[in-house]
């Protein structure tokens, strides 16, 4: 099995280091995901440069966190369903919201489920939303906009969640109060 090193900002590649020490300077210390990116120049720097784009979007920080953590569950990834329930948490998403994300079952207010199965149907589809799909969510309330920011927060996802499946770094302390167990939070079919 191929390892990868979790970088710091003296041990990274020149190209990771200044976006290692700006990450460490805005949370206090590198997260294991982005120090084992550090490896590629490139990918941390899409990673982090996509996240602060999509952070520019409309919506709230519920709507982007309903978003970014559907595709976490759907894909699977325990570190950044960790991670984004500690974000989810600091930018005050209701815990209902939160639970509800995180067993994948409906959330209570129309508007929020229906951003939740909207971005479902892009992850689940690969993007091939029906027509119909599509209106639903104009109909709840969103714009074409919206339907145009769930596909760019399901690509930052993928950006993280499969370098999580490929590296697989241990979860940071932290985030480990959050910690995901898709068994055990799935509600029993």
């Amino acid at each position: 099995m191929t390892t990868y090193s979790q970088h710091t900002v003296d041990t990274a590649p020149e190209g990771s280091k200044p976006i290692l020490s700006a990450i460490k300077g805005k949370m206090g210390f590198v997260p294991n995901l982005m120090a084992t990116m550090a490896e590629s120049p490139v990918l941390v720097e899409s990673y982090m440069t996509m996240m602060g784009i999509f952070e520019k979007t409309d919506l709230t920080p519920t709507e982007r966190e309903i978003i970014l953590i559907t595709n976490n569950r759907l894909n699977g990834c325990t570190y950044c369903m960790a991670a984004h329930t500690a974000v989810s948490k600091m930018a005050g998403v209701d815990d209902s919201v939160i639970e509800a994300l995180r067993a994948g079952t409906p959330i209570s207010d129309p508007k929020l489920e229906a951003l939740r199965s909207f971005a479902e149907i892009i992850n689940e589809t690969r993007g091939w939303a029906s027509d119909t799909q599509v209106n639903a969510l104009i109909e709840a309330g969103y714009s074409k906009q919206t339907v145009l920011d769930v596909i760019a927060g399901t690509a930052l996802k993928v950006l993280s969640n499969y370098t999580t499946h490929v590296v697989n770094p241990p979860l940071d302390r932290a985030f480990e109060p959050m910690a995901w167990n898709p068994k055990a939070d799935a509600v029993a079919e």
